[in-house]
C-alpha cells in the first residue's frame, strides 16, 4: 500500500494507486463493519433487534419524541432508508410514528412502553461487543476518534 499521504495540492497519491483488494482501506472498513455485524447479530436477536434498529433505539433512548429528519441526521441516514425501518419497529410495538400537530409532513418517532423497557435489557449489548474486540478501552477509544475523523475528512 502506498503510504505517503496525498496533500492538499494534490488529490491523489505520489505513486501509482494500487488495485489489490488487501490494500485497500474501504475494503477493510466493509469487511470490518462485516463482522462487526454478525457480532451484534447475536446479541441483538434475542432483543428481537437489528442492528440498524438498535442505533434508533440508542437514539431515541437518549432523547425521546425525534421526528425522523433528526433520527437520519443523527444516524447518517435519509428518510427512505428509514421509513420501512421504522414501520418495522412500529409493528414489533418498539415505537409509535405521529405526524406532527403544527406541520403533517414531519413524522415524530416516540418510545413505546416496551421500547423504553428494552432499554434495561439491551444494557449488556455494549459489553458484549467490547469483549469480541479483544483490545482495550484505550484502543477502542483511539480507533473511533480515527474513524470519526476519517469520516468527516469525507464529509
Amino acid at each position: 500500500m502506498n503510504t505517503k499521504p496525498a496533500t492538499e495540492e494534490s488529490d491523489s497519491p505520489s505513486e501509482a494507486p494500487s488495485l489489490l483488494l488487501d490494500e485497500q482501506l474501504c475494503f477493510a472498513v466493509y469487511s470490518t463493519a462485516l463482522a462487526m455485524n454478525k457480532v451484534y447479530r447475536k446479541l441483538l436477536t434475542p432483543l428481537g433487534l437489528t442492528y440498524p434498529q438498535y442505533l434508533v433505539m440508542m437514539v431515541l433512548w437518549e432523547r425521546d419524541s425525534l421526528s425522523v429528519s433528526e433520527i437520519g441526521a443523527r444516524l447518517f441516514l435519509d428518510s427512505a432508508t428509514l421509513t420501512p425501518l421504522l414501520k418495522r419497529m412500529e409493528a414489533a410495538g418498539f415505537i409509535d410514528r405521529i405526524r406532527a400537530a403544527n406541520d403533517e409532513r414531519q413524522v415524530i418517532v416516540t418510545l413505546t412502553d416496551a421500547g423504553r423497557a428494552l432499554k434495561l435489557r439491551a444494557a449488556s449489548v455494549p459489553q458484549g461487543a467490547f469483549c469480541k474486540t479483544r483490545c482495550t478501552l484505550d484502543e477502542l477509544t483511539r480507533i473511533k476518534q480515527q474513524l470519526e475523523a476519517l469520516r468527516e475528512s469525507f464529509g
